[in-house]
Formats: C-alpha cells, sequence, structure tokens
C-alpha cells in the first residue's frame, strides 16, 4: 500500500467516487422531491445513506477478512469522535450546503480541504513536517481546482452562510477527521472504523432528520438506486482512503483530495449542465493538479 503506483490508483479512484457525490446528491435531492430548504428531510437522506454505507462495508470487509469486522474493546470512543467529525458534522454541513449552493460553487470550496488537512496534521498534530515543497505543491494543485471552476457559475452571487459557508464547515471537519483516522489506524482495522462510525454517524443523522420532521414522501426505484450509488461511494472510498492513510504519510494521500473538485465539476457540468465549455480549461486545470500531486508526493518517505 505505499507503492506509488498503488497509492496513485486508489487515491484516484477514491477522489473520482467522492466527485461523483456532488452531482449524484443533487439529482437525488430531484428524484426524492427534496427541495432545498427542507433541512430535517437532507439530514434524514443523509443519515440513510450512511447507515447504509456502514452495513456495505462492514459486510464486505467481514467477507474479504473471513470473520465479521467488530471493533475491539476500548474502540468505542474512537468510533464516536470519527462519527461525529467525519459523517455528523462534515456531512451535516455538506448535505445542508449543497443544498443552497452549486455543484461548481461546492467544489472550489472543497478544494480547500487539502489545505486544511495538511496544515493540521503539522501544526496541530505534528504527525508530519511542513516543508516548502508541500506548500508550494498545495498552491499549484489549488490553483488548477481554481481554474477548472472559472468556467462554471462560480462567480454568480456572493458568499452565502447556508451555501458556501456550510460546505467550507464541512471541509473543516474532514481535515480533523483525516487526522483522527490516521492516528486511530496504527492499531485499528481503518475498514472496522470506517464502517462503525458510518453506521453510527448514519443513525444519529437519521435520528435527528426525524425528530425535526424529516420525512420522505416521494420514493421511486430510480431514486432507491441512486441512494445505494451513493451508501457504496462512501463504503469504497473511504475504506480505501483509510487504509492509504495508515500506511503512509497524510500529505502524501490528501494532496490527491485536489482531484474531488475536478471530478466534481467535469460529473456536474456534463450530469447538472451548471458550467460551460470545460475543454481547454479542463486540460490546464489538470496539468496544474498533476503537477502539485507530483511536488508534494516527490522524495515523500513512504513509511508513515
Amino acid at each position: 500500500m505505499t507503492k506509488t503506483i498503488v497509492v496513485w490508483l486508489g487515491a484516484m479512484l477514491c477522489c473520482a467516487l467522492w466527485g461523483s457525490a456532488f452531482p449524484c446528491i443533487k439529482i437525488g435531492y430531484e428524484l426524492f422531491e427534496i427541495p432545498s430548504d427542507a433541512v430535517a428531510t437532507q439530514i434524514l437522506f443523509a443519515g440513510l445513506r450512511f447507515t447504509l454505507a456502514g452495513v456495505l462495508a462492514l459486510l464486505i470487509g467481514s467477507a474479504l477478512n473471513r470473520r465479521w469486522l467488530v471493533p475491539k474493546k476500548g474502540s468505542g470512543i474512537k468510533i464516536v469522535k470519527l462519527c461525529m467529525l467525519q459523517t455528523v458534522a462534515q456531512y451535516l454541513f455538506f448535505y445542508v450546503g449543497l443544498a443552497h449552493t452549486s455543484g461548481v460553487r461546492a467544489s472550489i470550496i472543497e478544494g480547500v480541504n487539502v489545505f486544511i488537512a495538511i496544515l493540521v496534521a503539522s501544526l496541530i498534530f505534528h504527525q508530519e513536517p511542513l516543508t516548502a515543497r508541500k506548500i508550494v505543491g498545495s498552491i499549484i494543485g489549488f490553483a488548477g481546482v481554481v481554474l477548472v471552476n472559472l468556467t462554471g457559475d462560480v462567480g454568480a452571487g456572493g458568499f452565502a452562510l447556508f451555501g458556501d459557508g456550510c460546505i467550507l464547515l464541512s471541509t473543516v471537519a474532514y481535515a480533523f477527521s483525516s487526522v483522527y483516522l490516521k492516528r486511530y489506524s496504527k492499531e485499528e482495522d481503518p475498514v472496522v472504523l470506517s464502517g462503525w462510525q458510518f453506521v453510527l454517524g448514519g443513525l444519529i443523522m437519521i435520528a435527528c432528520g426525524l425528530v425535526f420532521g424529516g420525512r420522505l414522501t416521494v420514493v421511486t426505484p430510480v431514486g432507491i438506486a441512486m441512494l445505494v450509488y451513493l451508501a457504496v461511494v462512501s463504503a469504497v472510498a473511504y475504506s480505501l482512503w483509510g487504509v492509504l492513510l495508515k500506511y503512509n504519510p497524510i500529505s502524501r494521500v490528501a494532496v490527491f483530495g485536489f482531484m474531488n473538485p475536478v471530478f466534481g465539476v467535469i460529473l456536474s457540468a456534463i450530469f447538472l449542465r451548471e458550467a460551460g465549455s470545460l475543454g481547454v480549461m479542463c486540460i490546464l486545470s489538470l496539468a496544474l493538479v498533476c503537477a502539485g500531486i507530483y511536488i508534494v508526493n516527490r522524495g515523500e518517505k513512504t513509511t508513515a
């Protein structure tokens, strides 16, 4: 899991899956007829997704390991911390924010999470040094994220608290969850951590959604299929991401997060028709993102 080709392919697969979540969540809102002001129903929808994602992750992991994946004694507090950051906080803000902004605007703001993750790991938890190479690579990668968004509606309207503000808060929660997942994975199976925190976090979100009046009144086979796909995205991507974080420095993996907005913008442009022509801009953006990833990874030690 420390070989460069494995890290690159694994991280890119995670980013492609996460990038597809931008348009798929908004399409899910349309299929279930969830309006942008129905916050409780949005939370309920997210809770159902993550509970199912946790069950899928645990079933797949148990099948691969030929044993039931159960937490170790004393792991409960770790799972609670992860679920509150990685599922409840991150996705509560993300789902509410995405309902009040476009997929393109959400994508560019999500690109900030790479900066935050590297800064938190380096300056707060001291898990790795913050070098000039990492800073330069991050800036170049984020420039690619900005560039690909310039062709969309990113400039439309001002900063909205319930839209852009919530997306920004979700990136902060993501950064801290990555650091804790890295720390806990030294002694725990990352699939166990991801699966159980998804189940717990999803159940908490379902309860909150129901208590505050959230209801899914329109349920169709297509809508259920979309919900299942979103659950698979989380189950596969977060489990694989956790494994990569366990065996590699956070900056070596987190920098691939710059690809999330690129995939998000491209797929939003295709499925939501939110962006115009992405031809030349997309190529230039991908070049900058790849350059940033290369700079951060160049000479990086493969041991955590």
